[in-house]
């Protein structure tokens, strides 16, 4: 859903990712640093409870992030090692943050069981959704479908996280809820997506 604001959100970024080029900054020097920027906020703050900042930490190195693509544009540094290496770092940031979330509950006197499997659950299917599209390319076939892309998830998440560390009750676990209901939609809807295209192929293949 957030790709239909790419095309806004590129007149934005190109400046900025023109004045961080100036500075001799690579792509790849973006997103490793936004990577540590985004992991060092989630285990810094989050097991100990410190939502907001921690989140505020997130948010920062994760705008950060985003422009990794606008310099490697405006420099002519794209490389498909750039691309593999922003997919991974991706997936280290997203774990550290639900990984984060585990370390908090699993400190308290009282463990709450049914919230550390709820982050668990949000991170492995997070890591589903992306590893499905990844798959469904490697087979020749698209799965860019569904109604929680990683912007999507990052959003919920961080916004849920960050008022519950301003004192908002129960958003925190409503937050999770719905992450990993819309996580698991949108496993079920590539998983159906890539099947179709597949079943057409087929078809459509001589005998």
């Amino acid at each position: 859903m957030l790709n239909q604001l790419r095309p806004a959100l590129s007149r934005v970024i190109t400046p900025v990712g023109r004045a961080l080029a100036r500075t001799g900054l690579t792509p790849n020097a973006i997103t490793l640093i936004g990577t540590l920027g985004v992991v060092g906020g989630a285990l810094g703050f989050y097991p100990r409870g410190e939502f907001f900042w921690g989140t505020v930490v997130i948010t920062v190195f994760v705008f950060f992030d985003m422009f990794d693509g606008a310099v490697a544009r405006v420099t002519g540094k794209t490389s498909r090692f750039g691309a593999f290496l922003d997919s991974n770092m991706d997936r280290v940031s997203d774990a550290a943050i639900f990984s984060g979330l585990i370390f908090y509950f699993a400190r308290q006197d009282h463990q709450d069981l049914l919230m550390i499997g709820l982050a668990l659950f949000c991170l492995v299917s997070g890591a589903l959704v992306s590893y499905a599209r990844a798959r469904a390319e490697g087979i020749g076939v698209g799965a860019t479908v569904g109604i929680a892309e990683r912007g999507e998830r990052l959003i919920v998440s961080l916004v849920a996280i960050g008022l519950d560390g301003l004192g908002v009750p129960y958003v925190l676990a409503v937050g999770l809820w719905l992450l990993a209901v819309a996580s698991a939609i949108t496993v079920l809807q590539r998983f159906v997506a890539v099947r179709r295209q597949l079943e057409v192929l087929e078809v459509s293949e001589p005998s």
